[in-house]
């Protein structure tokens, strides 16, 4: 697929957020909210199921599953996000280049190598966050190097180490810049590149400048325990799966979080005065990238964007062996959706297309 991208960074502030003041939902609303989230609770069919909703500042969550109920509640677990990580990553380098710190115009190759002969066309920050390096979605010899733990945590078999030597020795597909494809090794080099030229580890990066900063107490990078941590399944929805290891991944997959604290960071999107990351919470949300046929699909930053007939609705799936979640918000209905669940994505698995309706219904 071709794609085409517009200037990114120094792109213009947002302007698409709602004018005026829209009223809290009626009684008879609310409670046609709570059947609603009771239903896609029911339609995901996995063993922990929580859909979490939060209108002109009000949250609606329900809870249930297959399974029975935990002895934390469900509400309250921490869930593996998977690719929707990718949206934590896209707002820290946002937040980096608006302070200044970058420009998203490095070579990747420069900041993990310094010294590296990058040739005429390198692949930059800008290019990894959005997909457009030419990178795979994986690299050539990960499927070997995980085989032996495909069942339980191959991610957890290819370090960072073993991912920055491989993107170094690796030649794009593609110019950079000049076609779209989703790579979760692009985003994951991304992260150690990010991490390289600041000279800050990943975990503190992400931590300071985004996890604190929004208030995010319940969200972390890795898994403590049954207590604080839901226990994904495997597709039958019975055998527990271990907790998903990111291993050099971290940029692309390693946030969990609680069902609270991604509201909090979905309305920290749809109302960024309140935040000390302002400007880069407007600035993620402005497209800089269309892409197949006639331009029909835009994306951000981070997130993919499409129209309603109120505004558009942005929004990021993911997962991982034992676990799903979608994240996303629409400015025109002051609304954000966060769900998970704890069962692996299967065939017409109905999780994703449940949340996505969900939320484009308003």
């Amino acid at each position: 697929m071709t794609g085409r991208r517009t200037p990114w960074p120094g792109v213009p502030a947002d302007a698409s957020a709602p004018d005026g003041y829209t009223p809290e939902p009626a009684p008879a609303d609310a409670a046609a909210l709570r059947e609603r989230l009771a239903e896609a609770v029911e339609a995901t069919d996995a063993p922990d199921v929580v859909f979490a909703v939060s209108r002109h500042g009000r949250r609606t969550l329900h809870s249930g599953g297959t399974a029975p109920p935990p002895d934390v509640p469900r509400e309250d677990l921490r869930y593996e996000t998977g690719s929707a990580s990718k949206t934590f990553t896209a707002l820290l380098l946002t937040r980096l280049i608006r302070r200044g710190v970058l420009t998203g115009g490095e070579a990747a190759a420069d900041c993990l190598a310094p010294g590296t002969r990058a040739g005429p066309h390198p692949v930059t920050l800008a290019h990894l966050i959005t997909h457009t390096a030419g990178l795979p979605a994986l690299p050539a010899d990960f499927v070997r190097r995980g085989l032996p733990a495909w069942r339980t945590n191959p991610y957890a078999r290819y370090p960072a180490e073993r991912l920055t030597d491989a993107f170094l020795r690796h030649t794009p597909r593609h110019r950079p810049g000049t076609r779209w494809h989703y790579s979760n090794y692009g985003v994951s080099v991304l992260g150690h590149a990010i991490a390289a030229i600041t000279g800050t580890p990943w975990d503190d990066l992400i931590t300071g400048q985004v996890l604190r900063a929004l208030g995010l107490s319940g969200t972390a990078l890795r898994a403590e325990g049954p207590g604080t941590d839901a226990v994904g399944h495997r597709k039958d929805g019975r055998t527990p799966v271990p907790a998903f290891d990111a291993g050099g991944f971290q940029a692309a997959g390693a946030v969990r979080s609680t069902p609270n604290d991604l509201l909090t960071f979905l309305e920290a999107h749809l109302d960024p005065a309140r935040s000390p990351a302002a400007e880069a919470l407007r600035a993620v949300r402005v497209p800089v990238l269309r892409r197949g046929p006639g331009h029909r699909h835009v994306h951000t930053v981070g997130w993919f964007r499409h129209p309603t007939d109120g505004g558009p609705m942005y929004f990021h799936s993911g997962a991982t062996l034992g676990q799903q979640a979608f994240l996303g918000f629409r400015p025109d209905t002051d609304t954000a959706l966060a769900a998970v669940c704890t069962r692996r994505f299967r065939a017409r698995d109905p999780f994703i297309a449940t949340a996505y309706a969900l939320l484009a219904q308003g």
